[in-house]
């Protein structure tokens, strides 16, 4: 039997129900979750149907989905444009004159752009693209730190059929180039600099060397954020506010098919060569819409705060079109979460009233390392709906979260990916939490824990999470590479296969156990990562920990783990013992590691995602492969 045909075993137990308080429950937009999945279940077409038609369309579809396995389409014959939807839906009511992005800059800068102002700057910047000769189906690498240009940017872009593809300002030179190559991008917009802990990051100096190498880029916009202007030399460099002055504030949206590709995301994600998911206008903004409005239970008075940048598909869906399509007041943030202290995050939610904040587990660990004083400091009255995103939060860390953000606010654990474009198994706000726990799928979604070969398992049984219908926001397309999207449906029969190993609990909810190539097999039994990695942030003293698997003579793997300790603690054999008993008495003899390192910083992507691969080759001595995406 092939190792990865054989069960996975589930080693922790369920844990507490934490219910809805009665005001969340009422005011939920969803109030029985039961009722509204086994009727979207059903007849999931006619549940997508009438959601789509909550959005504008300037013609309508013929047919709701066209499945050709594996290959899907959305609103078969409809015309839309998802930068319309955004804002001009809004600009033709009241809201023209609601806040629509509240931009607060590392040094304390404060920028405001109600729906009418950001729809003339979006109008300014599709003119001046469209003055470039830019046409439908071209690409731009927009690469920019986290301001409000890069919105307005995406939103042009989309505005005229132009594919966006938006490179993190994190990435170095090499992973920037190799991006807009395999894009063939005509325009690349940047900015002189970033800021990140007080340091400025010299990003045209990174885009320099890049285009040197593209042969395709034909002008480089520079946003300069320093006066006076880091100097533009060479001839196709062009100032953003130059390039945007005397372009006119009206421009009309492009009725574009509902299948026009919206935008290319690279993800390496924790594995492989960078692939460019492709996602479209129509489903991508059909998916984005109602599951930022059911999830977050938004509401027309909400402060949304995410703290995601939109280099990740996060983003993408959930900072710029999810909220935007929906009218929300959107606070963003550059700036690291401890910077220039831990209180960072929680005075930006006192002070503008946050009322819905998403973040990562990631994040959250690394609050709780400087204790709850920090939050304690802020009021955090106005919070009513709490999220993460990125992977499985360790109940240890949810906790915590739910704790110092008052006790009572619904925290929504969202499992989704840069290639399902929208979130796919979520709690929502008026059903019963289980802390570490993504819950149920949302609406509309079938979802399953399955083996290989597609079945079904029992209860508690680990397995591989799969979608087994399509949805709209899916991935259309791996960009010039359809071999590899094909593998996403074609690893498990009939079934999209997420790459996660998960099992299901007698109630139906998910508990994600980590990716499927990080299950460690001992002594005959293979171990989710992630199981492991909460027993250890459970322990007092432990901020954050990852595990691999090391090959062992006897036992074929054993388990390694790196920790991070919580501030007041130090490294001791006392303490790499009590950690072992604490696993051992958390998960059984079975799951205690081998060796614990304790360490100061773990190998992550730039959206705080471990790579656990990275450790595992330079624990064994191999190469690596891409990193990219590496933040360290």
């Amino acid at each position: 039997m092939d190792k990865r045909d054989e069960p996975i075993e589930s080693l922790s137990q369920t844990g507490r129900i934490v219910h809805p308080t009665a005001e969340t429950k009422a005011a939920a937009h969803i109030k029985d979750y039961e009722v509204e999945y086994r009727r979207s279940i059903a007849d999931p077409e006619a549940f997508w149907d009438k959601i789509a038609k909550e959005l504008e369309w300037f013609s309508p579809w013929t047919k709701v989905l066209e499945w050709n396995y594996p290959w899907a389409k959305w609103f078969v014959g409809a015309t839309c444009n998802i930068s319309y939807n955004c804002l001009d839906r809004h600009v033709k009511t009241w809201r023209r004159n609601k806040v629509a992005v509240i931009w607060v800059g590392e040094q304390g800068e404060e920028r405001v752009f109600t729906y009418g102002e950001l729809l003339r700057q979006v109008n300014r910047c599709a003119n001046a693209l469209k003055a470039l000769g830019l046409k439908k189906g071209d690409r731009v690498t927009i690469y920019l730190p986290k301001i409000p240009e890069q919105i307005v940017a995406m939103l042009a872009c989309a505005r005229i059929g132009v594919i966006h593809s938006v490179v993190y300002s994190g990435f170095s030179a090499p992973a920037l180039e190799s991006r807009i190559q395999d894009a063939e991008s005509r325009v690349v917009i940047t900015a002189d600099c970033g800021y990140d802990r007080g340091k400025r990051i010299a990003l045209k100096t990174v885009v320099d060397q890049a285009v040197s190498n593209c042969g395709t880029v034909e002008t480089v916009v520079v946003v300069r954020r320093e006066k006076p202007g880091v100097p533009l030399t060479a001839s196709k460099e062009v100032d953003w506010d130059d390039w945007l002055a005397g372009e006119r504030a009206q421009c009309e949206a492009e009725p574009l098919d509902a299948e026009t590709p919206l935008y290319i995301l690279y993800t390496s994600g924790t594995t492989g060569k960078p692939k460019g998911v492709v996602h479209v206008h129509g489903g991508y903004m059909v998916g984005t819409y109602i599951t930022t409005k059911y999830v977050f239970d938004l509401k027309e008075e909400d402060v949304y705060f995410c703290v995601a940048d939109p280099g990740w598909v996060t983003g993408h869906s959930y900072i710029v079109y999810g909220p935007l399509l929906n009218g929300a007041t959107i606070l963003t943030a550059e700036g690291k979460p401890d910077y220039p202290n831990p209180g960072r995050w929680w005075h930006l939610i006192e002070r503008y009233g946050v009322s819905i904040f998403y973040t990562t587990p990631t994040a959250v660990r690394l609050l709780m390392k400087y204790g709850e004083e920090w939050p304690k400091k802020y009021d955090l009255s106005t919070l009513r709906v709490l999220g993460t995103v990125g992977e499985p939060i360790n109940p240890e860390a949810w906790e915590w979260y739910h704790r110092v953000t008052g006790g009572d606010k619904p925290i929504m654990d969202t499992w989704w990916q840069t290639e399902t474009g929208m979130i796919l198994v979520t709690p929502l706000p008026s059903v019963p939490l289980k802390p570490g726990s993504a819950t149920r799928p949302f609406l509309g979604i079938e979802a399953d824990v399955v083996d290989r070969a597609g079945n079904s398992l029992p209860a508690n049984a680990g397995g591989f999470a799969v979608i087994k219908k399509p949805w709209p926001a899916m991935m259309r397309t791996i960009y010039k590479d359809p071999d590899r999207y094909q593998v996403y449906w074609n690893t498990i029969p009939n079934c999209y296969t997420a790459g996660d190993v998960c099992r299901k609990d007698e109630q139906g909810y998910l508990w994600f156990m980590g990716r499927a190539d990080d299950v460690i097999k001992v002594a005959g039994n293979r171990i989710g990562t992630a199981e492991v990695e909460s027993a250890l942030v459970s322990h007092q003293a432990v901020a954050e920990a990852a595990v691999i698997g090391k090959p062992h003579k006897t036992v074929g793997e054993s388990i390694k783990a790196f920790v991070i300790l919580k501030q007041g603690y130090q490294s001791s054999h006392e303490l790499l013992h009590a950690l072992k008993d604490h696993v051992l008495k958390e998960l059984g003899k079975i799951a205690v590691p081998h060796e614990i390192d304790v360490v100061t910083s773990l190998p992550k992507t730039r959206s705080g995602k471990i790579m656990r691969r990275v450790l595992k080759a330079q624990e064994l001595g191999q190469d690596p492969g891409d990193i990219s995406t590496i933040e360290e």
